[in-house]
């Protein structure tokens, strides 16, 4: 994840407790897979168009997106990144961006020029990928960064759209008797602030996601389904490969609030980028919705 901090810097539940919280939909848009398309950063800004194509063609319906840089993804415009999504069949619900910027300064040109850029392609969630944390101050550092997503989310909101935050690994470090991913769940607005929680890093850090299911109900609107290699857990694998019990996540998506899920893949593809990432897919379709 070195590289993608750099990059992002730079530009078993038991059946009846299931009844005792409430219900949360799980509506047709969860049965479309998606993609985080930064899965395939090396291929993409190489060949838009035949990228975004292959996509499609490899059964996907939604993508999620990265990368948005001086008013244009990949070489196009929003209007003509649309059209070319529009033209394959595809939707972007979602896309991943910073806000070091707003949290460090205060100042909004940039955060708000990257939620139009979102809105303008029919997006629904103004994804943060990843948010600083001064990390020397412990919870206070955390609860500060909460208070900037309570901000930040109330900015997106006024452009139509929903705040999420994406987590790796570090926020579930021991903080004393809690967690900084806690402090981001307790400490923020639920009406607002919402969380596209990354499978991968939340076992991979030793915690479970139907605990986070059951202890925060329907705060999961969102997900990254990467799966983790069994003889190295450092790298992924395609999904249904792994070591993640994907079958019982999916089993509990009401219970988390999930409406959207993207396969994400970082390592180790197999045969290809391209074939690894229709594998994924074709397994999900076939084992989990």
């Amino acid at each position: 994840m070195n590289s993608r901090r750099t990059f992002l810097k730079q530009a078993g539940l038991a059946a009846g407790a299931a009844l005792l919280i409430p219900s949360f939909a799980f509506d047709k848009a969860s049965k479309n897979v998606g993609l985080q398309l930064y899965t395939l950063r090396d291929e993409l800004p190489k060949d838009v168009k035949g990228i975004i194509e292959k996509v499609a063609q490899a059964g996907y319906k939604e993508v999620e997106t990265y990368g948005f840089s001086n008013g244009k993804f990949w070489g196009l415009t929003p209007k003509e990144f649309k059209a070319l999504l529009n033209a394959n069949g595809l939707k972007a619900p979602s896309g991943h961006y910073g806000m070091d910027e707003f949290s460090k300064t205060g100042k909004t040109d940039k955060l708000k020029a990257d939620i139009e850029s979102s809105a303008a392609i029919g997006g629904k969630y103004f994804t943060i990928a990843g948010a600083h944390v001064d990390m020397s101050k412990g919870v206070d550092g955390f609860k500060k960064t909460a208070d900037d997503f309570n901000k930040v989310a109330e900015i997106a909101k006024a452009s139509g759209l929903k705040f999420a935050y994406h987590n790796h690994d570090f926020e579930f470090k021991n903080l004393g008797d809690t967690t900084g991913y806690d402090v981001y769940l307790t400490e923020t607005d639920k009406n607002l602030v919402n969380f596209e929680m990354d499978l991968y890093w939340v076992v991979r850090s030793g915690n479970d996601p139907l605990a986070l299911f059951k202890k925060y109900p329907g705060r999961f609107p969102m997900w990254h389904v990467k799966d983790m290699d069994k003889a190295k857990p450092e790298l992924n694998t395609e999904v249904g490969k792994g070591s993640i019990d994907f079958k019982t996540i999916f089993a509990q998506a009401k219970l988390s609030g999930m409406q959207h899920f993207f396969v994400e893949h970082e390592t180790n593809y197999q045969p290809d980028p391209i074939s690894s990432v229709k594998t994924s897919c074709d397994y999900i379709k076939a084992n989990l919705i």
